[in-house]
């Protein structure tokens, strides 16, 4: 890890500061704060202001530098989100006709779980627990631990820290920002050193997932299902720090779902999958089996079922290749589906 992302703000210029995380530039010209010397460190920077430059603010320049402390420490406290948990822990509840699950899943960084069952079971329910980090206050009165304990509520309903972030089916913009402008503004919210890469990155990963070609400069507003999706998964998977991830039914999203769950996997974040695809159901570790409202099982999945899937993949490949004949206008007999 370099030097820069040490969150050493005493020991960094003004300048290096403004270039590493651009939004601190924002806290002083909230104060007016236009002509600061930015070769010297922000202290002394601070320091050296006359008394009179603040006075319409009611401050003085000790103030102002514990202020900046205390919004620099605030910006970056999610930095480290992701290795504070350790694992998520979902203590079982009731169904819908009030029957105990009597169940608990412990779920470790870097794993994926795939939540399956019918329409209208209680999957989305499942998702909606573990995002508002339930503490048996909800209709199903299940508990998630972090870390084997209980979550408090300075954590649970915090703006600071933003444990979970969950990908819905619906993914519509009513921001007007390009997709470049969009992915600037995330990145230096999140006070990335190393923005101007990571948005060339998740530009990349949202072009590789959606399959449509589109430009950085597109408006988000103009961009297809598929597209916004792709691109809100990117984000998540590159620059949101959020170490719990929910996924509603990503086989819907017209993308390359196998490299999204990839992805959303490889920064060793924990994923919550609801589908009813098989292909994405066995390729995760364990699939929660949800009937009537409730956890029915929980299964983790085979050797044999792992041997089988590719088998499964290979049925799954043909048949999109059907799905794209019929829809470049062509005809498609059985005799036209080969499993490779």
């Amino acid at each position: 890890m370099s030097d820069t992302i040490q969150k050493t703000p005493e020991s960094m210029t003004l300048a290096e500061l403004f270039r590493t995380w651009p939004i601190l530039r924002d806290f002083f010209e909230n104060l007016r704060l236009f002509s600061l010397d930015e070769s010297l460190p922000a202290e002394d920077a601070v320091l050296d202001l006359h008394p009179d430059t603040l006075a319409d603010f009611e401050l003085t320049p000790i103030d102002v530098y514990d202020q900046f402390l205390l919004f620099f420490e605030h910006f970056t406290a999610s930095d480290n989100e992701s290795s504070d948990i350790q694992s998520l822990t979902i203590i079982g509840g009731n169904d819908k006709s009030g029957n105990p699950e009597e169940c608990r899943l412990d779920v470790y960084p870097g794993e994926v779980i795939s939540i399956v069952g019918p329409t209208g079971s209680g999957k989305s329910r499942l998702l909606e627990d573990i995002e508002c980090l339930a503490q048996g206050d909800t209709p199903t009165e299940r508990s998630i631990l972090l870390n084997c304990a209980p979550v408090p509520d300075e954590i649970r309903f915090g703006t600071q820290r933003r444990l979970v972030a969950q990908l819905t089916q619906n993914m519509n913009f009513i921001m007007d920002l390009t997709v470049r402008e969009f992915l600037e503004m995330h990145a230096r919210c999140r006070l990335r050193p190393d923005a101007e890469d990571l948005i060339a990155a998740c530009f990349d990963c949202a072009i590789r997932l959606s399959g449509e070609p589109f430009d950085p400069d597109t408006k988000v507003t103009q961009l297809s299902g598929g597209q916004s999706r792709a691109l809100m998964i990117a984000d998540t998977a590159c620059i949101s720090s959020s170490p719990i991830i929910l996924v509603d039914e990503i086989e819907n999203a017209g993308i390359n779902r196998h490299e999204a769950i990839r992805l959303l996997s490889k920064g060793e974040k924990i994923v919550f999958l609801s589908t009813h695809d098989p292909v994405l159901a066995l390729n995760a570790s364990q699939r929660i089996v949800i009937k009537n409202g409730g956890i029915s099982r929980i299964l983790r999945t085979t050797d044999e079922e792992r041997a089988d899937l590719d088998i499964i993949e290979r049925m799954d490949d043909a048949l999109h290749r059907v799905r794209d004949d019929l829809r470049r206008g062509g005809r498609v007999t059985v005799r036209d589906i080969h499993i490779q």
